[in-house]
């Protein structure tokens, strides 16, 4: 009764505690924790309400959660009087394949609370890959995620083929834990070659089934495709698999059924056709394995197939990101609407520096204003690019939630100009534009409801991708931040929800049952914030990737640690050196 300090410590007052424990512990020796987090606010990942209490720490698991007070000061000790203790974040859509090759902090997303990552989404990635035709899975990935080709080529080792051969060529220390699917574009090229982009025969379709198994069984968290008109390779072609027969998908699912686990990412642009959805659900009653699709607000007919498939116990999980789908326009950045004009073009190569001063002479911006545009073959983009009333000024508070009034279309009309004038101020001056994508409706409202569906799974960070237009690995930071702190638009969500959406509701979908909660037994990734003062950074293009290749980043103040397996490797947003990460390997925690 005395060591675990119940009536006793009642009666003598908590406080006393420490001491106690302390003598214990120097007279045991040996039997002090590894360590300790003491005297926290604890969201521990459920759902459930917040409370007070110390974790102690051995190796890497949670050894155990007391009341507040309770644990002597271990080997290692963090005092978290005043801070939140959470889960570390388990980020499920990223696209860190290549990036883990030269990348051991796996950056930003270890800036923000993420102790593990899933990359290999959207069908696009590194492997199987035949020797020669690296240069053809660097260039889908270029032209889809947006992440430089002279990294890609500088930074990569290759040395791999197969898909568990490339497992084992990234199964090094990291800053994270890490793990993989297989991509349908690179399966589909390693079977078809240069018949990839057409129709795939009986015999393609098996060879890509076994390709996805023997995937699934050395490791790989599961299996992902892309049928999004808007990824194209650099020829404008829909990239291979997009429209794969629903035989196809079907006979690539049947690897599922020799395997106990393993998640099916969809990215689809065509969730409300009727025999879209009559494949995906036959492949879900088939396997019984989980599948996540991403959506929108529209897109109402999966919802309901998620409701009635949830009746039977099995999963199916629109996959949903902190905001509608967007993306930042700078100078620095892969797009912005000057690119359509031939003098901006004439000076784009120019220090940045340089281009503001050109962006402010009369004579320059006369001559744009009068050019016809050069249209680019990529029908978003032009809708990107030339639609004022979906592009906004961003402001100091680096919002995502922007008024009518901050649309480029509305400044152009108060202020009597065009708004490519707008345009060239704004990026003259510094700040970013923000492009959303489909009708903005004035506020986040309907992305706020699609979080807070329990059907929904938190997603689409596009961490280590569209490197020259989106911060979106940011958004475990913004989450906290804006959705339940600071947002005064609308109702904001509870701390306690948010962090189970991006902890151990993500944890689960792909079967990551070790990980996702501040509990004993579990594993002991955690993350010391300081929720009052925790903040993001403006963004920033740096210059850090293979090659002197760029990239968007947005740093955060407010992390005081980041645990992973129990081991600290982020203090003050400071890097300790410490690489405890591992490759997942699934089926085999």
């Amino acid at each position: 009764m005395f060591l675990n300090g119940s009536w006793f410590l009642r009666q003598v007052g908590v406080p006393w505690l420490a001491y106690i424990k302390t003598c214990f512990d120097w007279a045991m020796g040996g039997c002090m924790h590894d360590l300790t987090i003491r005297n926290a606010t604890i969201i521990d990942g459920s759902g459930g309400p917040r409370y007070k209490g110390d974790i102690a720490v051995n190796g890497n698991q949670i050894a155990s959660v007391e009341p507040a007070g309770s644990l002597a000061p271990g080997r290692e000790d963090i005092d978290a009087s005043g801070l939140l203790v959470t889960p570390g974040f388990v980020d499920i859509h990223t696209h860190y394949d290549g990036q883990v090759c030269w990348d051991k902090e796996v950056t930003p997303s270890s800036w923000h609370g993420v102790t593990t990552v899933v990359m290999g989404n959207c069908g696009v990635g590194f492997a199987p890959v035949r020797p020669g035709s690296e240069d053809e899975l660097v260039s889908l990935m270029e032209s889809v995620e947006d992440i430089p080709g002279t990294a890609l080529h500088e930074g990569i080792p290759w040395g791999w083929e197969t898909f568990p051969e490339y497992l084992d060529a990234i199964d090094t220390p990291y800053a994270v834990d890490i793990g993989a699917q297989v991509p349908h574009v690179a399966v589909r090229h390693y079977v078809m070659g240069d018949r990839s982009y057409d129709e795939a025969t009986e015999h393609d379709m098996a060879a890509m089934r076994d390709i996805t198994q023997d995937a699934l069984e050395q490791g790989a968290l599961g299996f992902s495709t892309s049928r999004f008109y808007g990824h194209l390779d650099k020829a404008g072609n829909l990239v291979p698999g997009t429209n794969a027969s629903a035989e196809e998908m079907c006979t690539i699912g049947e690897a599922f059924e020799n395997v106990d686990h393993g998640t099916i990412e969809i990215i689809s642009d065509w969730l409300e056709n009727a025999d879209e959805l009559k494949w995906i659900e036959h492949i879900v009653r088939t396997t019984g394995r989980p599948i996540t699709t991403l959506t929108g607000v529209g897109s109402k007919e999966i919802w309901s197939l998620a409701s009635r498939l949830e009746q039977d116990n099995l999963t199916l999980r629109p996959q949903v990101g902190a905001r509608p789908a967007s993306i930042l326009m700078t100078l620095e950045g892969t797009i912005n609407p000057m690119r359509q004009h031939q003098a901006y073009r004439e000076i784009e190569k120019l220090p940045v520096a340089e281009r503001r001063a050109k962006l402010k002479e009369p004579e320059f911006r006369a001559r744009v204003l009068s050019e016809e545009k050069m249209l680019p073959r990529n029908k978003d983009a032009v809708r990107m690019m030339n639609n004022y009333e979906s592009i906004w000024v961003m402001d100091e508070s680096l919002s995502y939630e922007p008024s009518t009034e901050d649309s480029v279309a509305f400044l152009a009309q108060m202020r009597n100009q065009d708004p490519l004038e707008v345009v060239m101020d704004t990026l003259a001056d510094g700040a970013p534009l923000l492009v959303m994508f489909g009708r903005y409706p004035g506020h986040l409202e309907g992305q706020r409801e699609l979080i807070a569906d329990p059907r929904s799974v938190f997603g689409l960070s596009d961490g280590g991708a569209h490197c020259g237009v989106l911060v979106d690995a940011s958004v475990p930071t913004y989450m906290l931040t804006y959705f339940t702190r600071d947002r005064k638009r609308g109702p904001k969500m509870t701390p306690e929800f948010i962090v189970h959406k991006m902890t151990r509701d993500t944890a689960e979908l792909y079967g990551l049952t070790d990980r996702g909660l501040v509990k004993a037994g579990f594993k002991a990734d955690v993350n010391v914030i300081d929720y009052d003062n925790l903040a993001l950074h403006k963004p920033e293009m740096v210059y850090d990737l293979p090659g002197g290749g760029k990239r968007l980043v947005q740093g955060a103040e407010g992390y005081k640690a980041t645990i992973c397996s129990g081991v600290v490797t982020y203090r003050d947003g400071e890097h300790t050196g410490q690489l405890p990460g591992r490759l997942i390997r699934g089926g085999k925690l």
